[in-house]
């Protein structure tokens, strides 16, 4: 596999591990409602570090739009890795190196420890997915080998933006790219489908049409001509027909050319005698090498009796397969024997096809932005946004953006649950403090409003480190703060606040963990506390500050001692 080689990697590798572990300060004020869902201003590699305790192997879908490290500073947040606050991170973290770094460097530097604490985040069913445009697009790609793995890749879609990019001197690029990658693709079940866009509309022309047939109407072209011109009624009287099955499939396939569809929904130009939309498909074997014996029996014509054309490798399906379809009536045969005969698929039955590479959508938030009254400058669309969720996600999931920006993946996840009676989370994070405030959390409300959403989101700014200088446990830290990083530290799963009780935040594998914590009197692990513990042959791990316990009776107990904070692992 190649490997990808910078001036600060050797910096930067381990550098998620170094991030101080900081503190979740919700702000009242700036929150809507009580939810699961979270905005949070500060700086993202923080912050993701920040939630790890609570989220760590929960997000099902990470959905970020990083910077693309093209030098643009025309919004209110800049898409330039040379940024003050990028810098003065660097020359934190890589040191004198980074005086040397080109804009590549710096941006593989930013994203390295970042990727790599979003790989922990994601489920072990979940997914990335990255936009990202031809200026970082070949780096990235090597990235995510390197951290998610090569065989974790699921394929990168090119989003046909349908708008070129005026540039005289190079190739215009008109699209973007979509990078995916699976936690561990072993658990990724089947292949992704998406939705026929205009199916729906699709199947409802079809009824109007059908609901036509043996009655007597106007063709729609004379309809169109009679109401342009006023035609006397005498003459609309001898154009009128009445319907039959080949005038409804005449005006259906007039009205399918016309319409902007894909080229699959497209295919589906053909009414039956039930009123099914419907399309034929090749049966032939799909491979190169020659069929097995038994997918090579001739199908007959219904009407002249006589063998139809073979494929010429032979049938798709074996001859048991080909006779239920026969008998299901999903075999389509020709006017005689002389045309090879075909699979009837139903739109109704096929309202989703597999997600393909190239994906075209050129529209814009425009409309909608005026709804809202706020503007953005080139966000992504919210429904191109919300379509992607749709495929990548279930009604249940937590999607994470680590690059907030304006808030689309928030108002995305909004939208598609509205549509699907979802109840999707997400969790954003905003670096700048104007556009967390002001515009990605102004957003999400005015949302929540639009699709008269129930629940909301808690804002939260990044506080104080968990351990202060002195490496002592920061004196705001609450209990359930620290119960949460404890167990998150000891089990590397996260903790289950409902059988938090007392001093016992939980159990796992045959382990129980109990934290002595901002008592009233001082944080002792004393006689009296033997009480507290439960009676079984667990091991029990008890975090306080002192012991006054023997050896030989944490022996009888089954007690290990941790004291705070020398022995709190730092993450």
């Amino acid at each position: 596999m190649p490997t990808l080689n910078w001036i600060g990697k050797d910096a930067v590798i381990n550098h998620d591990k170094e991030v101080p572990f900081r503190l979740l300060k919700k702000v009242k004020s700036a929150s809507v409602g009580n939810s699961q869902s979270l905005i949070i201003h500060g700086d993202n590699l923080e912050a993701l570090k920040a939630i790890m305790p609570f989220y760590i192997g929960k997000i099902k879908c990470v959905y970020i739009d990083p910077p693309y490290n093209t030098g643009n500073e025309g919004w209110v947040y800049n898409d330039k890795v040379n940024s003050p606050k990028i810098k003065k991170w660097l020359g934190k973290v890589v040191g004198r190196d980074s005086e040397d770094l080109c804009r590549h460097d710096k941006w593989l530097c930013m994203m390295y420890p970042r990727i790599k604490l979003i790989h922990s985040l994601l489920s072990e069913d979940g997914l990335a997915i990255i936009h990202i445009d031809e200026n970082e697009v070949t780096h990235l790609k090597i990235l995510m080998d390197e951290i998610f793995g090569e065989n974790n890749d699921l394929g990168t879609i090119v989003w046909d933006k349908r708008n070129p990019k005026g540039d005289s001197q190079k190739v215009s690029y008109q699209h973007e790219s979509i990078i995916l990658f699976a936690k561990n693709i072993e658990n990724i079940r089947g292949s992704f489908s998406v939705k026929k866009a205009n199916a729906k509309e699709i199947i409802k022309k079809a009824n109007t049409l059908f609901a036509k047939l043996g009655k007597k109407d106007l063709p729609e072209d004379i309809k169109k001509l009679a109401k342009q011109y006023n035609f006397p009624k005498e003459f609309l009287e001898k154009q009128s027909k009445i319907f039959t099955l080949e005038d409804v499939n005449n005006e259906f396939q007039a009205w399918i050319k016309k319409q902007n569809f894909t080229g699959g929904e497209k295919a589906y130009r053909f009414i039956d005698p039930k009123g099914k939309v419907y399309r034929g498909v090749s049966m032939a074997w799909p491979n190169k090498s020659k069929a097995p014996d038994d997918y090579w029996i001739p199908l007959i014509h219904p009407k002249t009796k006589k063998e139809c054309p073979l494929p010429s490798r032979g049938w798709r399906y074996p001859s048991s397969t080909m006779q239920q379809l026969l008998e299901q009536g999903y075999i389509l045969f020709g006017e005689d024997h002389n045309k090879q005969p075909e699979r009837k698929y139903l739109l109704e039955e096929n309202m989703s096809q597999n997600l393909t590479s190239l994906i075209s959508f050129g529209g814009s938030d425009d409309s909608l932005q005026k709804q809202l009254g706020y503007q953005f400058e080139n966000p992504k669309p919210v429904t191109f946004a919300a379509d992607l969720l749709d495929i990548f996600t279930n009604k249940n999931d937590i999607v994470l953006d680590s690059f907030a920006g304006s808030g689309t993946t928030a108002h995305a996840v909004l939208k598609l649950n509205k549509s699907d009676e979802g109840s999707r989370k997400f969790v954003l994070i905003e670096m700048d403090d104007k556009v967390a405030k002001d515009i990605t959390a102004e957003r999400v409300k005015r949302a929540i409003k639009q699709y008269d959403y129930k629940d909301g989101f808690e804002y939260c700014e990044l506080s104080k480190p968990l351990f202060d200088e002195e490496g002592q446990i920061e004196d705001t830290c609450d209990f359930d703060q620290f119960a949460t990083y404890i167990y998150f530290t000891e089990t590397q799963t996260n903790i289950d606040s409902a059988k938090v009780s007392a001093n016992y935040i939980g159990e796992y594998s045959e382990t129980e963990y109990y934290l002595i914590y901002k008592e009233k009197g001082e944080n002792v692990l004393s006689k009296s506390f033997l009480k507290k513990l439960k009676k079984n042959d667990s091991k029990k791990v008890v975090y306080a500050d002192k012991c006054l316990l023997d050896e030989t009776t944490l022996e009888k107990y089954n007690v290990v001692f941790k004291q705070i904070p020398y022995e709190v692992k730092i993450y």
